[in-house]
C-alpha cells in the first residue's frame, strides 16, 4: 500500500535522513515571477543605491486566522508575546514543538482583535492547521497555499498580491503614489496609504536589510496596483528596478535572515507523533530536500531553537503556556550552544571550484550564480584547523553588492568574528537528488562575519533581531 502520511514514509524508510537527501523534488523554485526583469546584478544593487520592486505574490502561504479564540490559539502555538499586539501590527512569528525545536516562521499581521494573516513557508501554515483540528478552538482557518512550482502556463490565483519597495529612493515612490507625504509608520506597524485610487494597507518593514513598505490587497487589484506603482516611480524620477526570482532569493543573505530550517518535526511521541500522521506524504515535510556536506543518522543533529537564530527576545516568558515553553526554559538556564553568523567565502577557493569545471575529470560541486541553493534545506559542514565540525551553513549566495559569496549559520559559541575555518561544499555520496550532479568535495575557506553583514541592515535597520545581535 502506497505511504499516504509522512509517518507512513518514515516507517517504510526507516530514516528519514535517507529518505530527505535523496528526495527528487528538484531545485527550490521561487514560482510565478520572472527569473530576471533587466539581470540579477543590477536588480540586487537596485536595494542599495536606488529603489527595488518585490512582487511576492506568489512564494508564500497564507493563513488567515479569525475567531473568538484566534490570538490565544496562536500565542499558545508560537513563543511570541502576545501582550503588546494592538491592532494594525506585525510581528515575525515562530512556533517550535515541545523540545523547543524551530518549526518555521510567519509574518502575522493583526487585522482585528479576532483575525490575524500569517504569510510564510509551508512548515509553519502546517503546523498551525493541523494544530487547529487537533486541538479544542474556537477559531477558523483559511489556508491559501503558494502558487504552483511550475504552473506549466494555467492560470495562477492567490487570496492578495503583495509588492515590498525599498531602498534609498523608495520615499518619493511612496509620496508620489500617495499624492502626498504618507504617514510616519513605525517599524512593524500597519497604515493605510493611497496607491492611485485604491487605499492599501502598509507594513514598514524591508527584507535585504533596507527601510521599506509592504503593500497588498485583492488580488484581482494587483495589475493596477502594480501599474500605479510604476508610474508613480517614473514622475517621482525614480529608477525602480523590478526584481526577479534569482536576485529575490539573496536579499536575505545581507539581512541576516534563515530562511528554511529544517523543520523539528521528524522526533517526539505525543502530539508530534499525531503530526506527523496527518501530514501527507506529498506535503513539504515529506518531499522537501536536505542538501549539503553535512551527512548523519540523527535528524536532530539538522534541527535549530529559537536561542541559536537569535529569536530569544522574541519569547512570551510571560504567558501562562504554550508549546515548548518547558523546553526553552531548560535551553535559557543551561546556555544555547550555538548562535547565528555570516561566513565569508574565499574568493580564491572558490575560483578554484569554479574552474574544475572547466577541466577533465570530475569537477567540484557547481557553484550556481546568485544562489547556489539546490535544496529546501541546507546543512554544509563547517570545520576548524583539526577537522572537527563546529557550525553549519544553513543558506548560501553571492552578492553583488558585497562582491563576495555569504552563507548564513549557525556556530560553536568559543567561535569569534574574524576567525578563519573550512566550509565542506558538495556531498560526500552519491544521492538520488535530480539537482545535483555527478562531483567531488572541495574545502572552502570562510570567514566568520558579523550578522547581518550588511552596515546598512546591522546599523540601521529598526530595533529587531538585526540589530540586538
Amino acid at each position: 500500500m502506497a505511504a499516504t502520511s509522512l509517518q507512513d514514509v518514515m516507517d517504510e524508510a526507516g530514516n528519514i535522513v535517507d529518505v530527505l537527501r535523496n528526495s527528487k523534488i528538484g531545485m527550490y523554485v521561487y514560482p510565478v515571477v520572472a527569473p530576471e526583469f533587466s539581470n540579477w546584478r543590477v536588480e540586487q544593487e537596485a536595494w542599495r543605491k536606488t529603489a527595488v520592486l518585490f512582487d511576492q505574490s506568489h512564494h508564500m502561504d497564507e493563513v488567515i486566522v479569525e475567531g473568538p479564540q484566534a490570538a490565544e490559539f496562536l500565542a499558545h502555538h508560537g513563543i511570541n508575546s502576545f501582550s503588546n499586539f494592538g491592532l494594525n501590527r506585525a510581528k515575525h512569528y515562530v512556533p517550535v514543538t515541545p523540545a523547543g525545536h524551530v518549526i518555521g516562521d510567519h509574518i502575522i499581521f493583526r487585522e482585528r482583535e479576532d483575525k490575524f494573516v500569517l504569510v510564510g513557508r509551508a512548515p509553519t501554515s502546517n503546523w498551525l492547521m493541523f494544530a487547529a483540528a487537533y486541538g479544542n478552538w474556537n477559531v477558523r482557518l483559511r489556508h491559501d497555499p503558494r502558487s504552483p512550482s511550475r504552473p506549466e502556463g494555467e492560470r495562477v490565483l492567490r487570496e492578495h498580491y503583495r509588492f515590498q519597495i525599498q531602498g534609498p529612493d523608495a520615499t518619493a515612490i511612496f509620496e508620489k503614489m500617495n499624492g502626498g507625504p504618507i504617514p510616519d509608520i513605525k517599524f512593524f506597524h500597519v497604515d493605510w496609504i493611497n496607491i492611485g485610487s485604491k487605499k492599501v494597507q502598509a507594513l514598514r518593514h524591508g527584507m535585504s536589510g533596507a527601510p521599506g513598505l509592504e503593500v497588498w490587497g485583492p488580488y484581482k487589484d494587483k495589475d493596477y496596483i502594480h501599474s500605479t506603482i510604476m508610474q508613480a516611480a517614473r514622475d517621482a524620477g525614480v529608477n525602480l528596478v523590478q526584481c526577479g526570482a534569482r536576485a529575490y532569493s539573496t536579499n536575505t543573505l545581507e539581512s541576516g535572515w534563515i530562511p528554511s530550517p529544517l523543520p523539528g518535526i521528524y522526533s517526539g511521541d505525543g502530539m508530534m507523533a499525531d503530526y506527523r500522521q496527518w501530514l501527507g506524504a506529498d506535503m513539504y515535510e515529506a518531499a522537501g530536500a536536505i542538501g549539503g556536506s553535512f551527512v548523519s543518522d540523527n535528524i536532530e543533529d539538522y534541527y535549530v531553537n529559537p536561542f541559536e537564530l537569535g529569536y530569544d527576545f522574541y519569547i512570551g516568558w510571560k504567558k501562562d503556556d504554550f508549546i515548548g515553553k518547558a523546553a526553552l526554559e531548560k535551553i535559557k538556564a543551561e546556555g544555547a550552544k550555538r548562535k547565528k553568523v555570516t561566513f565569508e567565502w574565499n574568493r580564491d577557493d572558490i575560483l578554484k571550484v569554479i574552474a574544475s569545471s572547466f577541466e577533465q575529470g570530475t569537477p567540484y560541486k557547481w557553484i550556481d550564480f546568485p544562489q547556489p541553493n539546490y535544496a529546501s534545506s541546507s546543512a554544509d559542514m563547517v570545520c576548524d584547523d583539526s577537522g572537527k565540525m563546529v557550525g553549519m551553513s544553513m543558506f548560501n549566495g553571492y552578492s553583488f553588492n558585497e562582491r563576495c559569496m555569504l552563507s548564513l549559520g549557525v556556530v560553536n559559541n568559543d567561535v569569534q568574528v574574524g576567525d578563519v575555518l573550512t566550509l565542506k561544499w558538495g556531498e560526500p555520496e552519491t544521492t538520488g537528488k535530480t539537482s545535483t550532479e555527478v562531483h567531488k568535495q572541495a574545502e572552502i575557506r570562510v570567514r566568520v562575519s558579523p550578522t547581518p553583514y550588511s552596515s546598512e541592515a546591522r546599523e540601521n535597520y529598526a530595533d529587531s533581531w538585526r540589530t540586538k545581535s
